[in-house]
Protein backbone atom coordinates (compact mmCIF):
# COMPACT_ATOMS: atom_id res chain seq x y z
CA UNK A 1 0.00 0.00 0.00
CA UNK A 2 1.51 3.31 -1.06
CA UNK A 3 1.63 5.91 1.98
CA UNK A 4 0.48 9.28 0.12
CA UNK A 5 0.08 12.25 1.92
CA UNK A 6 -2.13 15.83 0.47
CA UNK A 7 -1.57 19.42 1.37
CA UNK A 8 -2.12 20.27 5.13
CA UNK A 9 -3.71 23.63 6.16
CA UNK A 10 -1.25 26.15 7.69
CA UNK A 11 -1.98 26.37 11.63
CA UNK A 12 -3.97 29.48 11.81
CA UNK A 13 -2.66 32.63 13.68
CA UNK A 14 -4.02 35.00 15.19
CA UNK A 15 -4.26 37.28 12.31
CA UNK A 16 -5.81 34.28 10.15
CA UNK A 17 -8.55 34.16 12.80
CA UNK A 18 -9.40 37.55 12.84
CA UNK A 19 -9.53 37.43 8.67
CA UNK A 20 -11.88 34.78 8.84
CA UNK A 21 -14.02 36.76 11.60
CA UNK A 22 -13.91 40.00 8.91
CA UNK A 23 -15.24 37.14 5.88
CA UNK A 24 -17.76 36.03 8.13
CA UNK A 25 -18.87 39.35 9.17
CA UNK A 26 -19.77 40.47 5.21
CA UNK A 27 -21.00 36.74 4.26
CA UNK A 28 -23.74 37.94 7.10
CA UNK A 29 -24.47 41.23 5.23
CA UNK A 30 -24.77 39.19 2.27
CA UNK A 31 -27.01 36.78 4.15
CA UNK A 32 -29.32 39.37 5.41
CA UNK A 33 -29.81 40.67 2.00
CA UNK A 34 -30.00 37.58 -0.44
CA UNK A 35 -31.82 35.49 2.98
CA UNK A 36 -34.74 36.40 1.60
CA UNK A 37 -36.34 37.05 -1.79
CA UNK A 38 -36.48 40.48 -3.27
CA UNK A 39 -37.42 41.74 -6.22
CA UNK A 40 -34.21 42.03 -7.90
CA UNK A 41 -32.83 38.68 -6.63
CA UNK A 42 -33.09 36.95 -9.77
CA UNK A 43 -31.08 39.69 -11.89
CA UNK A 44 -28.42 39.80 -9.47
CA UNK A 45 -28.09 36.11 -8.92
CA UNK A 46 -28.10 35.11 -13.05
CA UNK A 47 -25.30 37.92 -13.56
CA UNK A 48 -23.24 36.45 -10.31
CA UNK A 49 -23.37 32.84 -12.06
CA UNK A 50 -22.47 34.61 -15.26
CA UNK A 51 -19.05 35.97 -13.85
CA UNK A 52 -17.90 33.29 -12.00
CA UNK A 53 -18.46 30.96 -14.80
CA UNK A 54 -16.45 33.73 -17.21
CA UNK A 55 -14.08 34.32 -14.33
CA UNK A 56 -12.94 30.62 -14.61
CA UNK A 57 -13.18 29.59 -18.11
CA UNK A 58 -11.08 33.30 -19.13
CA UNK A 59 -8.20 31.67 -16.61
CA UNK A 60 -8.10 28.96 -19.48
CA UNK A 61 -8.18 31.24 -22.21
CA UNK A 62 -11.52 31.08 -22.64
CA UNK A 63 -12.93 34.54 -23.64
CA UNK A 64 -16.21 35.76 -23.45
CA UNK A 65 -18.46 38.75 -22.19
CA UNK A 66 -20.86 38.52 -19.45
CA UNK A 67 -23.42 39.18 -21.65
CA UNK A 68 -22.22 35.97 -23.84
CA UNK A 69 -21.71 33.74 -20.83
CA UNK A 70 -25.02 35.05 -19.59
CA UNK A 71 -26.87 33.96 -22.34
CA UNK A 72 -25.01 30.67 -22.79
CA UNK A 73 -25.77 30.37 -19.03
CA UNK A 74 -29.32 30.57 -20.77
CA UNK A 75 -29.33 28.45 -23.15
CA UNK A 76 -29.28 31.59 -25.68
CA UNK A 77 -26.80 32.07 -28.64
CA UNK A 78 -24.12 34.26 -27.63
CA UNK A 79 -23.25 37.29 -30.23
CA UNK A 80 -19.76 36.87 -30.34
CA UNK A 81 -17.82 33.52 -29.46
CA UNK A 82 -16.12 31.11 -31.47
CA UNK A 83 -17.34 27.65 -30.70
CA UNK A 84 -14.73 26.11 -29.00
CA UNK A 85 -15.45 28.54 -26.05
CA UNK A 86 -19.49 28.11 -26.49
CA UNK A 87 -18.72 24.59 -25.70
CA UNK A 88 -16.35 25.25 -22.50
CA UNK A 89 -18.58 27.95 -21.14
CA UNK A 90 -21.47 25.53 -21.47
CA UNK A 91 -20.01 22.84 -19.92
CA UNK A 92 -18.76 24.66 -16.87
CA UNK A 93 -22.65 25.79 -16.56
CA UNK A 94 -23.66 22.66 -16.40
CA UNK A 95 -21.39 21.33 -13.82
CA UNK A 96 -22.04 24.96 -12.05
CA UNK A 97 -25.62 24.30 -12.65
CA UNK A 98 -25.16 21.02 -11.10
CA UNK A 99 -23.44 21.97 -7.95
CA UNK A 100 -26.38 24.52 -7.57
CA UNK A 101 -28.75 21.58 -7.15
CA UNK A 102 -26.56 19.75 -4.66
CA UNK A 103 -26.53 22.67 -2.46
CA UNK A 104 -30.50 22.53 -1.60
CA UNK A 105 -29.36 19.43 0.97
CA UNK A 106 -26.18 18.21 3.02
CA UNK A 107 -23.68 17.17 -0.12
CA UNK A 108 -21.20 13.83 0.07
CA UNK A 109 -18.25 14.59 -2.05
CA UNK A 110 -17.00 11.24 -3.58
CA UNK A 111 -14.40 10.17 -6.87
CA UNK A 112 -17.46 9.84 -8.90
CA UNK A 113 -19.43 12.95 -7.40
CA UNK A 114 -15.60 14.52 -9.16
CA UNK A 115 -15.14 12.74 -12.55
CA UNK A 116 -19.02 13.18 -12.92
CA UNK A 117 -18.40 17.11 -12.78
CA UNK A 118 -15.37 16.84 -14.82
CA UNK A 119 -17.04 15.13 -17.33
CA UNK A 120 -19.86 17.58 -17.34
CA UNK A 121 -17.19 20.23 -18.08
CA UNK A 122 -15.44 17.89 -20.79
CA UNK A 123 -17.92 16.21 -22.70
CA UNK A 124 -18.21 18.06 -26.05
CA UNK A 125 -14.04 16.73 -26.36
CA UNK A 126 -13.53 13.17 -25.75
CA UNK A 127 -9.57 12.95 -27.01
CA UNK A 128 -9.58 14.68 -23.04
CA UNK A 129 -10.91 11.66 -21.39
CA UNK A 130 -13.80 13.11 -19.63
CA UNK A 131 -14.75 11.45 -16.84
CA UNK A 132 -11.72 9.79 -16.21
CA UNK A 133 -8.30 10.09 -14.34
CA UNK A 134 -5.31 10.80 -16.49
CA UNK A 135 -4.04 7.78 -18.15
CA UNK A 136 -0.29 9.05 -17.88
CA UNK A 137 1.72 11.48 -16.72
CA UNK A 138 1.07 15.06 -16.79
CA UNK A 139 3.06 18.69 -15.99
CA UNK A 140 2.48 22.41 -17.13
CA UNK A 141 4.94 24.23 -19.81
CA UNK A 142 4.68 27.96 -19.84
CA UNK A 143 4.48 30.03 -22.51
CA UNK A 144 8.34 29.44 -24.05
CA UNK A 145 7.60 25.87 -23.40
CA UNK A 146 9.57 25.50 -20.15
CA UNK A 147 7.83 23.25 -17.84
CA UNK A 148 6.65 24.77 -14.31
CA UNK A 149 5.01 21.81 -12.47
CA UNK A 150 5.08 17.97 -12.44
CA UNK A 151 2.12 16.61 -11.39
CA UNK A 152 2.57 13.70 -9.47
CA UNK A 153 3.08 10.26 -10.73
CA UNK A 154 0.26 8.46 -12.27
CA UNK A 155 0.17 5.85 -9.48
CA UNK A 156 -0.24 8.05 -6.85
CA UNK A 157 -3.72 9.66 -8.14
CA UNK A 158 -6.45 7.53 -7.09
CA UNK A 159 -4.58 7.01 -3.26
CA UNK A 160 -4.45 11.43 -3.31
CA UNK A 161 -8.02 11.66 -4.24
CA UNK A 162 -8.73 9.26 -1.85
CA UNK A 163 -6.71 11.26 0.81
CA UNK A 164 -8.71 14.19 -0.05
CA UNK A 165 -11.98 12.82 -0.21
CA UNK A 166 -11.87 11.45 3.57
CA UNK A 167 -10.72 14.90 4.70
CA UNK A 168 -13.46 16.71 3.23
CA UNK A 169 -16.09 13.77 4.44
CA UNK A 170 -14.28 14.01 7.87
CA UNK A 171 -15.55 17.78 7.80
CA UNK A 172 -12.94 18.76 10.09
CA UNK A 173 -11.45 22.97 10.67
CA UNK A 174 -13.54 26.15 9.15
CA UNK A 175 -15.24 25.43 6.27
CA UNK A 176 -13.30 28.28 4.18
CA UNK A 177 -9.85 26.84 4.81
CA UNK A 178 -11.32 23.15 4.40
CA UNK A 179 -12.45 24.62 0.44
CA UNK A 180 -9.62 26.52 0.26
CA UNK A 181 -7.40 23.18 0.57
CA UNK A 182 -9.45 21.44 -1.65
CA UNK A 183 -9.45 23.91 -4.47
CA UNK A 184 -5.26 23.62 -4.35
CA UNK A 185 -4.80 20.01 -3.15
CA UNK A 186 -7.41 19.09 -6.65
CA UNK A 187 -5.09 21.34 -8.49
CA UNK A 188 -1.91 20.52 -7.49
CA UNK A 189 -2.98 16.76 -7.82
CA UNK A 190 -3.75 16.94 -11.68
CA UNK A 191 -5.31 14.45 -11.99
CA UNK A 192 -7.46 14.74 -15.08
CA UNK A 193 -5.64 14.92 -18.80
CA UNK A 194 -7.29 18.45 -18.83
CA UNK A 195 -10.14 20.56 -16.95
CA UNK A 196 -8.11 20.40 -13.56
CA UNK A 197 -8.20 24.28 -12.82
CA UNK A 198 -11.93 24.53 -13.81
CA UNK A 199 -12.52 21.46 -11.15
CA UNK A 200 -10.35 22.15 -8.89
CA UNK A 201 -12.23 25.78 -8.41
CA UNK A 202 -15.53 24.38 -8.67
CA UNK A 203 -14.81 22.17 -6.38
CA UNK A 204 -14.17 25.14 -3.70
CA UNK A 205 -17.77 26.28 -4.86
CA UNK A 206 -19.01 22.69 -4.21
CA UNK A 207 -17.61 22.59 -0.57
CA UNK A 208 -18.69 26.16 0.20
CA UNK A 209 -22.48 25.10 -0.90
CA UNK A 210 -22.32 23.15 2.53
CA UNK A 211 -22.03 26.12 4.54
CA UNK A 212 -25.22 27.22 3.95
CA UNK A 213 -24.87 30.75 4.88
CA UNK A 214 -24.81 32.18 1.19
CA UNK A 215 -25.63 30.79 -2.30
CA UNK A 216 -22.71 29.37 -3.91
CA UNK A 217 -22.72 31.37 -6.87
CA UNK A 218 -22.23 34.66 -4.00
CA UNK A 219 -19.78 33.03 -2.22
CA UNK A 220 -17.32 31.63 -5.01
CA UNK A 221 -14.06 33.63 -5.70
CA UNK A 222 -13.85 32.84 -9.63
CA UNK A 223 -14.70 36.31 -10.58
CA UNK A 224 -11.52 37.38 -8.69
CA UNK A 225 -9.44 34.87 -9.89
CA UNK A 226 -10.27 35.13 -13.62
CA UNK A 227 -9.36 39.16 -12.99
CA UNK A 228 -6.18 38.41 -10.93
CA UNK A 229 -4.65 35.63 -12.98
CA UNK A 230 -1.48 36.03 -12.69
CA UNK A 231 -1.19 36.42 -8.83
CA UNK A 232 -3.29 33.37 -8.77
CA UNK A 233 -0.40 31.19 -10.64
CA UNK A 234 2.13 33.15 -8.45
CA UNK A 235 0.57 31.98 -4.99
CA UNK A 236 0.45 28.64 -6.51
CA UNK A 237 3.87 28.07 -8.09
CA UNK A 238 5.25 29.84 -4.56
CA UNK A 239 3.53 27.01 -2.62
CA UNK A 240 4.13 24.08 -5.12
CA UNK A 241 7.84 25.00 -6.25
CA UNK A 242 7.90 23.05 -9.37
CA UNK A 243 6.33 19.79 -8.29
CA UNK A 244 4.21 17.41 -5.83
CA UNK A 245 5.69 19.00 -2.47
CA UNK A 246 2.89 18.46 0.27
CA UNK A 247 5.58 19.57 2.99
CA UNK A 248 5.78 22.85 1.84
CA UNK A 249 3.66 25.43 3.95
CA UNK A 250 0.70 26.28 2.75
CA UNK A 251 0.21 29.71 4.36
CA UNK A 252 0.49 31.60 1.41
CA UNK A 253 -2.27 30.31 -0.32
CA UNK A 254 -4.20 30.41 2.29
CA UNK A 255 -3.87 34.20 3.00
CA UNK A 256 -4.19 34.36 -0.80
CA UNK A 257 -7.65 32.55 -0.79
CA UNK A 258 -9.07 34.92 2.22
CA UNK A 259 -8.09 37.90 0.68
CA UNK A 260 -9.76 36.86 -2.37
CA UNK A 261 -13.11 35.70 -0.24
CA UNK A 262 -13.17 39.46 1.45
CA UNK A 263 -12.32 41.45 -1.35
CA UNK A 264 -15.31 39.52 -3.73
CA UNK A 265 -17.83 40.02 -0.58
CA UNK A 266 -17.24 43.35 -0.69
CA UNK A 267 -17.64 43.50 -4.18
CA UNK A 268 -21.02 41.56 -4.09
CA UNK A 269 -22.11 43.58 -1.53
CA UNK A 270 -21.82 46.85 -3.47
CA UNK A 271 -23.27 45.47 -6.59
CA UNK A 272 -26.20 44.89 -4.35
CA UNK A 273 -26.76 48.31 -3.25
CA UNK A 274 -26.27 48.98 -7.29
CA UNK A 275 -28.76 46.32 -8.63
CA UNK A 276 -31.48 47.40 -5.75
CA UNK A 277 -30.71 51.43 -6.88
CA UNK A 278 -31.05 49.95 -10.69
CA UNK A 279 -34.09 48.12 -9.78
CA UNK A 280 -36.08 50.98 -8.56
CA UNK A 281 -35.19 53.34 -11.59
CA UNK A 282 -35.99 50.58 -14.26
CA UNK A 283 -39.20 50.35 -12.25
CA UNK A 284 -39.96 53.84 -12.25
CA UNK A 285 -38.98 53.76 -16.20
CA UNK A 286 -41.81 51.14 -16.63
CA UNK A 287 -44.56 53.21 -14.60
CA UNK A 288 -43.86 56.33 -16.50
CA UNK A 289 -44.36 54.95 -19.53
CA UNK A 290 -47.23 52.28 -18.14
CA UNK A 291 -45.58 49.20 -19.27
CA UNK A 292 -45.94 46.05 -17.37
CA UNK A 293 -44.34 45.15 -14.23
CA UNK A 294 -42.54 42.08 -15.49
CA UNK A 295 -40.42 44.11 -17.92
CA UNK A 296 -38.31 45.65 -15.35
CA UNK A 297 -35.51 42.43 -14.94
CA UNK A 298 -35.40 42.78 -18.87
CA UNK A 299 -34.89 46.61 -18.21
CA UNK A 300 -32.40 45.90 -16.08
CA UNK A 301 -30.42 43.60 -18.02
CA UNK A 302 -30.29 45.77 -21.35
CA UNK A 303 -29.54 49.01 -18.94
CA UNK A 304 -25.98 47.38 -18.68
CA UNK A 305 -25.98 47.53 -22.61
CA UNK A 306 -26.72 43.56 -23.05
CA UNK A 307 -29.11 42.88 -25.91
CA UNK A 308 -32.43 41.25 -25.47
CA UNK A 309 -34.42 38.89 -27.69
CA UNK A 310 -37.81 37.43 -27.77
CA UNK A 311 -36.93 34.32 -26.45
CA UNK A 312 -33.88 35.33 -23.39
CA UNK A 313 -36.82 38.13 -22.56
CA UNK A 314 -39.18 35.18 -21.45
CA UNK A 315 -36.61 33.32 -19.47
CA UNK A 316 -35.30 36.59 -17.90
CA UNK A 317 -38.81 37.12 -16.86
CA UNK A 318 -38.57 33.98 -15.36
CA UNK A 319 -35.77 34.23 -13.35
CA UNK A 320 -36.96 37.68 -11.87
CA UNK A 321 -40.46 37.52 -11.59
CA UNK A 322 -41.22 33.30 -12.17
CA UNK A 323 -44.12 34.53 -14.71
CA UNK A 324 -44.33 31.96 -17.42
CA UNK A 325 -44.81 34.18 -20.82
CA UNK A 326 -46.12 32.93 -24.56
CA UNK A 327 -44.21 34.64 -27.03
CA UNK A 328 -47.10 36.29 -28.15
CA UNK A 329 -46.78 38.45 -24.85
CA UNK A 330 -43.14 38.78 -25.16
CA UNK A 331 -43.04 40.18 -28.47
CA UNK A 332 -45.84 43.13 -27.34
CA UNK A 333 -43.54 43.49 -24.45
CA UNK A 334 -40.47 43.98 -26.49
CA UNK A 335 -42.44 46.65 -29.18
CA UNK A 336 -43.93 48.49 -26.49
CA UNK A 337 -40.25 49.06 -24.89
CA UNK A 338 -39.43 50.06 -28.37
CA UNK A 339 -42.30 52.34 -29.03
CA UNK A 340 -41.62 53.70 -25.64
CA UNK A 341 -38.11 54.63 -26.42
CA UNK A 342 -36.33 52.46 -24.37
CA UNK A 343 -34.66 49.54 -27.28
CA UNK A 344 -33.88 49.59 -30.87
CA UNK A 345 -35.01 46.54 -33.04
CA UNK A 346 -32.55 45.42 -35.26
CA UNK A 347 -32.72 42.43 -37.72
CA UNK A 348 -35.77 40.89 -38.59
CA UNK A 349 -37.62 37.89 -37.86
CA UNK A 350 -35.91 35.12 -35.84
CA UNK A 351 -32.29 37.25 -36.02
CA UNK A 352 -34.55 40.29 -34.25
CA UNK A 353 -32.85 41.64 -31.35
CA UNK A 354 -33.07 44.36 -29.17
CA UNK A 355 -30.09 46.93 -28.01
CA UNK A 356 -30.65 49.76 -25.39
CA UNK A 357 -31.45 53.64 -26.14
CA UNK A 358 -28.85 56.20 -25.25
CA UNK A 359 -31.71 57.18 -22.84
CA UNK A 360 -31.87 53.46 -21.14
CA UNK A 361 -28.15 53.26 -20.98
CA UNK A 362 -27.56 56.48 -19.30
CA UNK A 363 -29.40 55.22 -16.14
CA UNK A 364 -27.00 52.35 -15.22
CA UNK A 365 -24.02 55.04 -16.17
CA UNK A 366 -25.33 57.30 -13.84
CA UNK A 367 -25.15 54.48 -10.68
CA UNK A 368 -21.81 53.59 -12.16
CA UNK A 369 -20.24 57.06 -11.93
CA UNK A 370 -21.12 57.41 -8.28
CA UNK A 371 -19.08 53.82 -7.57
CA UNK A 372 -16.09 54.55 -5.31
CA UNK A 373 -12.43 53.86 -6.49
CA UNK A 374 -11.21 50.29 -6.25
CA UNK A 375 -9.15 49.72 -3.14
CA UNK A 376 -6.16 47.39 -2.01
CA UNK A 377 -7.93 46.71 1.36
CA UNK A 378 -7.05 43.26 2.81
CA UNK A 379 -7.97 41.30 6.32
CA UNK A 380 -4.41 40.79 6.50
CA UNK A 381 -2.92 44.38 8.25
CA UNK A 382 0.63 43.17 7.13
CA UNK A 383 0.04 43.58 4.02
CA UNK A 384 1.74 40.05 3.07
CA UNK A 385 -0.31 39.50 0.48
CA UNK A 386 -0.11 41.06 -3.79
CA UNK A 387 -2.91 43.72 -3.80
CA UNK A 388 -4.00 43.93 -7.26
CA UNK A 389 -6.82 46.33 -8.06
CA UNK A 390 -10.31 45.44 -6.61
CA UNK A 391 -13.00 44.62 -8.53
Amino acid sequence: MLWVMIYRPADLRDVDVAALAMIDELRGELHHFLGEPRRWYGSLRRTALARAVQGSNSIEGYHASVEDVAAIVEGEEPVEVNEETRLAVAGYRDAMTYVLQLARQPVRIDDTLLTSLQFMMLRHDLTKNPGQWRPGAIWIENQDGHVVYTAPDRELVEPLIGELIGTLQAQEGTPLVRATMAHLNLALIHPFSDGNGRMARCLQSLVLAGEGIVSPEFASIEEYLGRHTSAYYSVLAEVAQGHWSPDRSTRPWIEFCLTAHFRQARTVLRRIRETEELWDRCEQLAGRHRLPPRCVGALCDAARGWRLRRSLYIKVTKSTLGEDLTDATATRDLRALAEAGLVEAQGEKRGRVYVPTKDLRQVWDAIRTRRPEPTDDSPYPTGTQPSPPGL
